[in-house]
Formats: C-alpha cells, sequence, structure tokens
C-alpha cells in the first residue's frame, strides 16, 4: 500500500499518535533547556507565572534565551523586540514552506499553525509532507506534548531556581544542539544538502565572527537558501 493510500486509510487517532511519538525525542531534548529558560526567566526577576507565560504565548526557545540574555529592569522593550525578530526572522522562511503543505488544513488554521511552527515541528511536518500527505491530526500530534512540556518545563525551572545545578555539568546545554544535528541530517538526502548545509554554516559562523549576535542566525538561513536555489541541483529543478 502506497504512503498517500496509507494516510487516506488512516484514523485521526493514529495520525495523532504517530504524531506524538515522533517528537518524543525532540521533546527529551527540549525540556532540559525550557527548564533552563525558567530558571534564567526568575534570576532576570520574573514571577514563576510571567516565566510561564513567556513560553506560553512566545513559544520560541532561541529567541527566548537571546532575550532573557539582554533583560534588565527597566526591560529595554526596543531592543528586545528587534533582537528577537533578528533571531525568529528564519520562521518567516519556514512559514513559506510549511503553508506549501496545508491542503489539507482549512484556511482558518493556518495562522494557529504556523504559532506553533517551531523548528523541530517544522522539521517533523516537512519530513512527514516528503512522504505523504501531512494531516491536521498529525500536526496536532507534533504540537500538543511538545508545547506542554516546553511550557511545563519552563514552570518547573522558574519555581526551582536556584536550587537547579548548573546544566553544563551534565551536559545537557548540548542536548539542544544534538536534536537540532540531528533535524539537519534527517535532510541528507535531499538534492544540495552538502552545498545549502557549508553556505549556511559558513556564512553563519563569518557573520557572528565580524559581527557578534543574532543577525548571524538570519544570515545562515538566506546563504542556505541561496545555496539551494541556485545550486546546480536548484538551476536545474
Amino acid at each position: 500500500m502506497s504512503d498517500s493510500r496509507l494516510s487516506r486509510s488512516a484514523s485521526p487517532l493514529t495520525e495523532f499518535r504517530e504524531g506524538v511519538l515522533t517528537t518524543l525525542p525532540a521533546i527529551a531534548a527540549a525540556v532540559p533547556f525550557a527548564v533552563l529558560i525558567g530558571a534564567l526567566a526568575v534570576d532576570k526577576g520574573l514571577s514563576v507565572v510571567e516565566s510561564g507565560l513567556m513560553s506560553a504565548l512566545v513559544f520560541a526557545g532561541a529567541s527566548q534565551f537571546v532575550a532573557l540574555e539582554g533583560w534588565t529592569a527597566p526591560a529595554p522593550w526596543l531592543a528586545l523586540c528587534l533582537t528577537a525578530l533578528a533571531v525568529n526572522m528564519r520562521h518567516g522562511l519556514m512559514s513559506v514552506s510549511l503553508v506549501r503543505r496545508l491542503e489539507r488544513f482549512p484556511c482558518w488554521s493556518h495562522p494557529v499553525v504556523l504559532f506553533f511552527m517551531v523548528d523541530e515541528i517544522w522539521a517533523f511536518a516537512e519530513a512527514r509532507a516528503a512522504r505523504r500527505p501531512l494531516t491536521p491530526a498529525f500536526y496536532a500530534g507534533l504540537v500538543t506534548f511538545f508545547y506542554c512540556a516546553w511550557v511545563a518545563g519552563t514552570l518547573a525551572g522558574a519555581a526551582l531556581g536556584g536550587m537547579l545545578p548548573e546544566p553544563k555539568a551534565f551536559g545537557l546545554d548540548f542536548t539542544f544542539i544534538a536534536i537540532f544535528v540531528v533535524l539537519i541530517l534527517g535532510f541528507r538526502a535531499r538534492p544540495g544538502f552538502v552545498l545549502t548545509i557549508l553556505a549556511s554554516a559558513g556564512v553563519a559562523v563569518t557573520v557572528d565572527l565580524l559581527w557578534p549576535g543574532p543577525w548571524s542566525i538570519m544570515a545562515g538561513a538566506l546563504a542556505g537558501i541561496l545555496a539551494a536555489a541556485f545550486g546546480p541541483r536548484g538551476r536545474a529543478a
């Protein structure tokens, strides 16, 4: 039976369960980082409730971490907003990619889908769509437990605060890096993979060395897109 026929015959509950199972490794990697975000938030003067609301409403680990790193009292709102924008601009590029996969989603749901689109969710959704149509039930399975675990981890970190040991002592700071490496390797069979990775990594590192800060993330993303679009395979397509 083809993947397309499997997708048509699978029940929503089955699709949801498959989405949950797909995202479990990412949850295991994200929770320690969420705990760290919560502990950092209360250290900067936020309450436990405010820390949880930040994760629930922003739901973007990298921008939350960068914003908290620059948090002072009173908070420099304009600088924080610009920093978060720079870090999260890549989500605009990812949204363009994901919207093409939402044929089975009602139009009204697209903003909701994109709100919950963090890097891991995007990668899993793209990988699924490459094999068979992406369904609302599968996407809900990707999102539900990942989102709840992120908010719960932040609340736990905020509540425990200074009681937490230094994450680096246990190598927990590497977990988030590890999951991104795994996500990237999931696309290794695609045309132009090596060229795209080299261009993106090279430009990101160069920009960070010359101008340290979040703009290296966006620069690397744009370099990867240009490499994919104008590389040998991209021109052929």
